[in-house]
């Protein structure tokens, strides 16, 4: 009786060995995210190290909430931005003030292993001074497109803008050597959560943030989402 009883025990134990060996654990799934816009599509993958912006940010894209949007922030060189439901109905040449969506994110900041590079998609936030936690805005978000650094002008970032609310923090060693050779906005690091990443599409980026803005960076021709699904 006690090998029979040993032998129903196992039975189960192998059973689920096997079947998680061919399983893949749910964190290891990155989703994915895909703007239809009147550019071109853009894919993004969304970053599990921060599961709070990655669950609300896939939240809004299955309630239809980005559909029809624009954007409505773009600055060369710099990134694009969209998210702000005041834009689904905006009158050309109006100003859309950023302030429509009061709902917020507790920030998830995980740098230094992710970092603002060309490319990577973060949360917008109001400022530091309204915003002493720097939580996120749980609507709008950017798209990193940045540039290169010289060692001057990284050198005048670490010692004037990272001062983070627990405390000062300097440039990475890693994050500065790959700004010195390639795109991004080191000068967010550490203050705005950056939650996913382009993977399809940067060329669709790059043709919205080098489109002609106005005085307030509102594209003079929408740019607009017209559909936002998780394809993963």
């Amino acid at each position: 009786m006690k090998i029979s009883g040993l032998r129903l025990l196992l039975v189960p134990i192998v059973a689920l060995v096997i079947a998680s060996c061919g399983t893949k654990k749910t964190e290891d799934v990155r989703r994915e995210v895909t703007f239809v816009t009147t550019k071109g599509d853009i894919t993004v993958q969304l970053f599990n190290e921060t599961p709070l912006h990655r669950d609300n940010f896939l939240q809004h894209v299955q309630s239809g909430y980005f559909d029809s949007l624009l954007f409505h922030r773009v600055i060369a060189d710099f990134m694009i931005q969209s998210g702000d439901s005041t834009s689904r109905h905006a009158a050309p040449d109006v100003l859309i003030a950023d302030e429509s969506d009061t709902a917020t994110v507790q920030a998830e900041f995980r740098y230094p292993a992710i970092f603002h590079r060309r490319g990577m998609l973060a949360a917008a936030r109001t400022g530091d001074d309204v915003n002493p936690t720097q939580a996120s805005s749980a609507a709008q978000f950017y798209i990193v497109w940045g540039k290169t650094y010289n060692d001057s002008l990284l050198d005048k970032i670490d010692s004037t803008m990272f001062v983070w609310t627990h405390g000062r923090h300097h440039l990475d060693s890693v994050a500065r050597a790959y700004y010195r050779e390639h795109p991004g906005t080191p000068h967010l690091d550490g203050s705005y959560t950056v939650f996913g990443q382009v993977i399809a599409g940067l060329d669709v980026v790059d043709s919205i943030q080098s489109c002609p803005t106005d005085d307030n960076n509102r594209p003079i021709d929408d740019i607009r989402i017209l559909k936002a699904m998780v394809i993963k």
